[in-house]
């Protein structure tokens, strides 16, 4: 029977409970504290057609409503009770996993001999193998390096567990005992999902279920193109760059154009870089993939908190990477540090959106994502064991009408931050700072929200941290209308102290027993001009800690002494103040596209399109180091170089470029 409006709303919510309670059948059952404490999962119930129709709201990384499954099925072969597929290679099952640690889990659900649903489930797994413990390093260049590699297999036939398939991925691990916990826990919750199903049909029988699929979905592309509408039709371009690939100086720039008709909207990513000798491509495999359309819809369900979060809501949007970039790399590009790359394609979404209606979105938020990984030497093996200790995040940008949110940037995941005492009774750690960060936030008449310090001591020798996707230290989270750019990140080992280190990338670094570690992540964008934040809410700021006296009288024009408002003075200063628009995105990248400019980028990347994806990497590399020599050093690249010869350096970018386009085209 079709269901009506009210049957269509019990099923509704029931399947979201059932996925719900897959999420906390998982959460209790792990054994990583990257599952239960940080969270970093997600479970749902897919419809026939291998689409998600019923998504938890809250619970576990909310960023993929839009996956598909039906490329894990391909070559697979018909599906019995009680099947399970397992896989983890993002370029075998259509970009489901986005990196190897994800560990991919479906099973069908079945009714009177039909297929009803689809069970889904990830988790990241604490190590998958690899050159480093956790099996991420920025500095790979291809998934060979990043471990185990499993295509779509069936884990489990009719109700058995394929033994074989199990020794070998816990021969990859370098913990087996608490992965081999995680993929039970997995398991379970898939069998919690089915047996949900089975009620939701005693209740209101099978074809109900499967109808409900379809109509959700239609209902939640309703909901969304009634917000989607909200955009104003044109053509709206922007891009945003990642400091570095990590194996360079050279910056990484992501460019997306954004066409608007009624509702219906268009992501087209054509003059972003070509895919990277290091790991931070994101596979997309040529979908609509839920990275590129992210920041729409956390605009959707902000603007529309009742609809239905399913792959409906993406019905009326479409997206284009072109093959071979950073964002659509071809096998076996490494794909390990993807998150930071994401990070930047919703700051890139977000400031076309500006450019649309400035009301819409927030201001770049701080732009890090960075999962602190301890190894430390295992008693029983005497090799590493590692451990994700904390999932540090950063202040989301300010919006028209509210600041930012301090020390939480959630727009890559719902991933919670682990409590200290887990950590430090689990690590050889001591937490010694974990606090929000001041002057970080972007100023603006809605501020920033601020970012994060963490310091930790280690309490071992012969221990390493790990912190892959530390970004922005270079190009700053930008502010809008008016709002200024935040502080950049910053890094030090052993803060303080004669052997104070700055650092400015971090793979695998070596730490020995009473050495300190602080992380000091960005804050996000400003919005408005900061000059006109009534003076009540910066003293507010200045009391709490969140701005310095200093800060409040640069940035805000607000002048305090000895913890009161200097009236006079503060009119004086605000009154000579002149107020600009648009976007602050920081000196820096102001300085670098005097030389590196839109439309000489842009070129260059369409005529990288020529060249085979496994060299155009390394031909805008040498390109962008011939321009500017200074980036093949080591160190920080020092901008400020750049600005005396800028008109000098565009115009041999520009004869590099020419000279390209005039080669033949690829065999």
């Amino acid at each position: 029977m079709i269901p009506d409006s009210t049957t269509l709303e019990i099923l509704r919510y029931k399947t979201v409970a059932a996925a719900e309670e897959m999420g906390l059948t998982l959460v209790r059952s792990a054994r990583t504290i990257y599952i239960k404490e940080v969270a970093d999962f997600s479970t749902a119930i897919a419809g026939v057609n291998g689409k998600f129709f019923a998504y938890p709201e809250a619970l576990g990384v909310s960023a993929f409503v839009d996956l598909d499954l039906n490329p894990s099925f391909k070559d697979i072969g018909p599906l019995k009770p009680g099947d399970v597929i397992l896989s983890n290679l993002p370029y075998a099952n259509g970009g489901l996993s986005t990196h190897l640690p994800d560990l991919q889990f479906i099973k069908p659900y079945f009714h009177e001999g039909e297929i009803v649903a689809y069970g889904w489930t990830f988790a990241h797994t604490s190590d998958i193998g690899g050159g480093v413990p956790s099996s991420i390093s920025p500095r790979f260049s291809d998934v060979y390096q990043e471990g185990l590699q499993i295509p779509p297999v069936k884990i489990v036939h009719e109700g058995r567990m394929d033994e074989g398939i199990l020794r070998i991925y816990l021969s990859n691990c370098r913990s087996p005992e608490t992965n081999l916990g995680d993929v039970k826990a997995m398991l379970a919750a898939l069998d919690k999902g089915g047996q949900r199903i089975a009620d939701v049909i005693a209740a209101h029988g099978a074809e109900a279920l499967v109808a409900s699929q379809t109509m959700l979905a239609e209902y939640a592309a309703d909901k969304a193109k009634a917000v989607l509408k909200r955009i104003p039709n044109g053509t709206y371009e922007f891009w945003d760059y990642l400091d570095h690939d990590f194996v360079s100086q050279v910056p990484v720039r992501i460019r997306c154009k954004v066409t608007v008709k009624d509702g219906a909207i268009d992501l087209d990513y054509e003059g972003t870089d070509p895919q990277l000798m290091s790991a931070f491509n994101v596979p997309t495999e040529g979908l609509r993939h839920p990275y590129l359309t992210l920041r729409l819809m956390h605009m959707i369900t902000s603007h529309d908190p009742s609809a239905p979060l399913n792959h409906g809501l993406m019905d009326t949007i479409t997206a284009k990477a072109p093959k071979g970039t950073l964002i659509n790399p071809e096998y076996p590009a490494a794909c390990g540090v993807r998150h930071a790359t994401v990070m930047r394609l919703i700051d890139v979404a977000s400031g076309a959106l500006h450019k649309a209606d400035p009301s819409l979105v927030p201001a770049a938020g701080g732009g890090t994502v960075l999962p602190v990984v301890l190894a430390e030497p295992d008693p029983v093996t005497g090799l590493r064991r590692s451990m994700v200790i904390q999932s540090i995040v950063c202040g989301s940008g300010a919006r028209d009408g509210s600041d930012g949110v301090d020390g939480r940037e959630s727009g890559l995941s719902n991933t919670r931050n682990s409590p200290i005492e887990r950590t430090e009774d689990e690590a050889g750690v001591m937490i010694e700072e974990y606090a929000l960060r001041s002057d970080s936030g972007g100023p603006g008449r809605w501020r920033g929200g601020t970012g994060i310090v963490y310091t930790i001591r280690i309490l071992k020798d012969d221990c390493a941290v790990l912190a892959r996707g530390l970004e922005r230290f270079f190009f700053t989270p930008w502010g809008a209308s008016g709002g200024r750019s935040s502080a950049p990140c910053r890094v030090v080992l052993n803060i303080g102290r004669p052997d104070e280190k700055q650092l400015n990338r971090v793979d695998m670094l070596e730490v020995k027993r009473g050495d300190t570690l602080t992380l000091m992540t960005p804050g996000g964008g400003g919005f408005g001009d900061p000059f006109t934040r009534p003076i009540e809410e910066v003293s507010y700021d200045v009391e709490r800690g969140f701005v310095s006296e200093a800060s409040a009288e640069r940035d805000y024009g607000v002048v305090i002494r000895k913890g009161s408002v200097d009236q006079d003075a503060t009119a004086k200063l605000r009154g000579a103040h002149q107020a600009s628009e648009g976007f602050d995105f920081g000196q820096n990248r102001k300085l670098w596209e005097t030389v590196f400019d839109d439309e000489l980028v842009t070129r260059l990347n369409r005529t990288l399109t020529r060249f085979p994806a496994s060299i155009r990497g390394r031909k805008r590399r040498s390109i962008y180091e011939d321009v500017v020599p200074e980036l093949k050093a080591e160190g920080h690249f020092n901008i400020a170089d750049m600005a005396g010869r800028a008109e000098t350096l565009r115009a041999k970018l520009a004869d590099l470029v020419a000279a390209l386009e005039a080669q033949e085209t690829r065999a």
